[in-house]
């Protein structure tokens, strides 16, 4: 019971609070930047649209953590979700800058992606492991894009999505060391189309 209370703050904290990160965000060094207005609304929607991501992960994390019997995985999934909060700072504080906003369907995202998230740990340990290694793939290869996407002087929002793809690299790394097994394929189709759906719809609302 105690963790699902420590999920239900989380939710409240994600969905309702200011984020606050731990590291400086990494467009902080960057000097601004003045966007043409078509530039400033397509960062603005991709930078909403990652922002869902981050949203899904906290999710996602604490779902897995409080399910899990093993310790010392649950607090590796704390530590990650820890870091995914630094990404969600950074992508609500630059959807400020942009004047911007986030989904308005984010209650939405959370419960989607919470559900998911105890599905996949109630099945064993290494199944939930292996739903980290194939989400951050599959958001490491949609940050990618999105690096293809945005607009060349748009250099803050560039600096915090690469930063994003590489921790979320690592989050991979760490679970298949962890002992991750390999989702079948459908579940993987599943989820990158579930992921469609969302980072289509997020894109505008």
């Amino acid at each position: 019971m105690d963790r699902f209370l420590i999920a239900a703050d989380s939710a409240l904290r994600t969905l309702f609070a200011t984020p606050q990160a731990s590291q400086p965000s990494p467009a902080a060094a960057l000097p601004p930047v003045q966007l043409a207005a078509p530039q400033a609304r397509l960062s603005g929607a991709l930078m909403r649209v990652n922002h869902v991501g981050e949203v899904c992960a906290q999710a996602l994390y604490m779902a897995q953590a409080c399910v899990t019997r093993d310790e010392a995985l649950r607090q590796d999934l704390l530590v990650a979700a820890k870091e995914e909060t630094d990404h969600l700072a950074w992508t609500r504080e630059r959807l400020d800058i942009l004047h911007s906003r986030p989904s308005l369907l984010n209650p939405l995202w959370f419960t989607g992606a919470f559900c998911i998230g105890l599905a996949a740990a109630g099945v064993s340990d290494r199944a939930s492991l292996g739903f980290v290694v194939e989400t951050e793939k599959q958001v490491s290869a949609h940050l990618q894009s999105h690096l293809h996407r945005l607009p060349e002087e748009d250099a803050p929002s560039r600096a915090i999505v690469a930063r994003m793809q590489e921790d979320e690299e690592r989050h991979a790394t760490q679970a298949l060391a962890a002992g991750a097994a390999p989702l079948p394929a459908p579940a993987q189709w599943l989820m990158r189309a579930a992921a469609k759906v969302m980072t289509t719809t997020a894109h505008y609302i």
